[in-house]
């Protein structure tokens, strides 16, 4: 133990010959299955340390430097392990698996989530069917993540060319991704573009927030193009197509312009935001809230190339029940509020 609040998790002994390299990168080329975006808010958290001092993602490794990658909690075993969870697998091949995630379920584990995620029902799944897949391996499976509480289309890969190839296509953004959301309040126009980089918030490292690059060189740029679906009469269903993927994107995105995501705690959005001031409207939203307890978010269609055969594979997904209910809810409260106004 480093001292009595960190241990640690790793030590690297840099080489003699090592040329001048940011430490995020570094660690990311030595920590298979560990995203930069982690390693950055390692450093931000104060957890990577450089000759027994934190630095930022941006200190320059030199040779013979000594690393420390720390937690803040005793080290926890995250061998991932089979676990029979139900999975909506809806295609499946010998390259690649697609999934519809259910609301609630944990993509990979994490602090807080040591099990019981989409990666230990996928090793339930592997080793039923044969395949005989290792979760454990960082050079297959998910391509992509959606937060626990959004729902919908998930990309696996099961090979390690394929996962090559997918990440290729997310990374200059050839895939076809959107999502529909509900959110607060309505819409002048029809649709419209989002453009704001993203990075965690310095004051709240759970989440995002939009920085500009004078403010924040580690914010990373984020478009997200929107459309009216359907309109309600104090919120609104919205499609948002992504071109670039970053966590919580979409939720970002939607506050910044003023339209937080309805049920999203975290962004403001379970809080009544537009409408009357009854307390019987605010036992509707209430209701709404009860309906649909999660962020009203669903990853609805996904679009990629086939990474063997080339093939373009496009799927479309159902929203889940909770967000049905929660939408008709809506449909039945426009009906019952012009009735009213008309009697």
């Amino acid at each position: 133990m480093v001292d009595e609040q960190l241990w640690e998790r790793l030590r690297l002994d840099v080489d003699k010959g090592q040329a001048p390299l940011r430490v995020d990168k570094y660690l990311s080329e030595h920590m298979a299955g560990t995203s930069r975006n982690r390693i950055q808010a390692a450093a931000d958290a104060g957890h990577i340390w450089v000759n027994g001092k934190a630095v930022s993602s941006n200190y320059k490794v030199k040779p013979q430097d000594v690393i420390q990658v720390l937690l803040d909690h005793e080290p926890h075993d995250f061998t991932i392990t089979p676990e029979p969870i139900p999975l909506q697998i809806v295609y499946e091949d010998a390259d690649v698996l697609v999934v519809n995630k259910q609301a609630g379920l944990v993509v990979h584990p994490g602090h807080g989530n040591y099990e019981h995620t989409l990666l230990h029902a996928l090793a339930y799944h592997f080793q039923q069917t044969g395949d005989g897949l290792d979760m454990n391996n960082p050079n297959i499976g998910l391509v992509h993540r959606i937060d626990k509480d959004t729902s919908g289309l998930l990309l696996i890969a099961k090979t390690p060319e394929a996962k090559t190839i997918l990440g290729d296509q997310f990374f200059h953004h050839t895939t076809l991704r959107t999502y529909y959301a509900l959110v607060w309040g309505t819409f002048r126009e029809p649709f419209g573009t989002i453009v704001g980089a993203l990075a965690r918030d310095t004051r709240d490292r759970t989440s995002y927030r939009i920085y500009s690059l004078d403010d924040n060189p580690e914010a990373k740029e984020a478009i997200t193009h929107w459309k009216v679906v359907e309109r309600f009469p104090y919120v609104t269903l919205v499609e948002c197509r992504l071109e670039t993927g970053r966590t919580h994107q979409i939720r970002v995105h939607m506050q910044s312009i003023g339209h937080p995501l309805f049920g999203d705690e975290k962004y403001g959005g379970m809080e009544v935001l537009k409408g009357l001031p009854t307390q019987k409207y605010k036992q509707y939203i209430r209701n709404c809230f009860s309906l649909c307890p999660r962020q009203a978010l669903h990853a609805k269609t996904l679009g990629f190339k086939h990474p063997r055969t080339g093939e373009d594979l496009f799927f479309d997904s159902e929203l889940p029940e909770d967000m049905n209910q929660l939408l008709t809810k809506w449909r039945n409260y426009g009906i019952n509020d012009e009735a009213n106004s008309m009697g």
